[in-house]
């Protein structure tokens, strides 16, 4: 199972700056130049947004880092109620994290680890409040609901688990917030790229049929896959096939990919479409 490799390097709401950070990534991308001589360092500590109840959604913020990281690993753990104790929860390795049974009367930290050529260091956030859990109102003497407060505007009502993309509106917009790669890295030998990209959004939660659309810069480096919708967990999967343009060069060490999630039926450039600056690792091998 690959995991995540990507950095965001930017991100666009036009297309003049879209086209000015793609001819600049492409540039380092042939040259190889490091970009960081010292390993990461955090500059502000990664933090937690949400309810800490079963059933929410916390959303987590990797905060910021000096010394120019290139890759971010996610982890959430769960910690005893003074917050200490802590364990990775397995499979949680996402932006968000969706609290389940077993985290009731315990806390949970978002854990960041920024690497680059020069080493790796981690951070993790202060903890929430103790987990509680669901809450529930009886209306009747016969009928038990769940209370689902609203998300804010834009956002569908529910739990989120997952939101269709066709039921969210600005002021919410969607979110890339995972890139896995298969070969990882890449080689210079690599015929086909498998790209999976994770769609979310600032409600919370996974998206379901939004369009991905990703083309490697600089050009020619490999074929541009259709937009592929995602399924029911948020992911979707673009395939790429090697062009002669790739490598750029003998010296190559990212494969940079302008990445596009929209809702169908939305202006290219409007709406509550998403637009990301990812890179992919090269290694000079065959």
């Amino acid at each position: 199972m690959q995991h995540r490799r990507w950095v965001v390097l930017g991100a666009s709401g036009g297309v003049g700056v879209v086209a000015v950070l793609i001819a600049v990534l492409g540039v380092f991308a042939g040259s190889g130049i490091a970009a960081s001589a010292e390993k990461p360092q955090s500059d502000k500590q990664p933090s937690i947004s949400g309810k800490a109840q079963e059933g929410q959604t916390l959303s987590g913020d990797r905060g910021t880092w000096k010394n120019n990281p290139t890759d971010y690993d996610y982890s959430w753990q769960r910690c005893s109620k003074k917050g200490d104790d802590c364990s990775d929860i397995k499979d949680a390795t996402a932006l968000t994290y969706k609290l389940v049974s077993a985290d009731v009367d315990h806390t949970i930290r978002f854990k960041v680890i920024a690497k680059n050529d020069d080493g790796k260091k981690a951070q993790t956030s202060d903890p929430t409040d103790v987990v509680t859990k669901a809450s529930s109102t009886t209306t009747s003497t016969t009928t038990t609901t769940t209370s689902t407060p609203s998300r804010g505007k834009g956002c569908p009502s529910g739990s989120g688990n997952p939101d269709q993309v066709g039921n969210i509106a600005l002021p919410a917009q969607l979110i890339v917030d995972t890139l896995q790669s298969d070969p990882r890295p890449v080689t210079f030998g690599t015929q086909t790229l498998v790209v999976r990209f994770h769609v979310t959004s600032t409600c919370g939660g996974p998206v379901q049929g939004a369009l991905v659309y990703a083309t490697a810069t600089p050009f020619n480096q490999f074929s541009v896959p259709p937009e592929t919708p995602t399924g029911s967990d948020g992911w979707a999967a673009l395939t790429f096939q090697r062009l002669s343009g790739f490598p750029v060069s003998r010296k190559q060490g990212l494969i940079a990919l302008f990445v596009r999630a929209r809702k169908p039926g939305e202006s290219l450039l409007s709406g509550i479409a998403t637009r990301r600056l990812v890179s992919i690792r090269v290694s000079r091998t065959r």
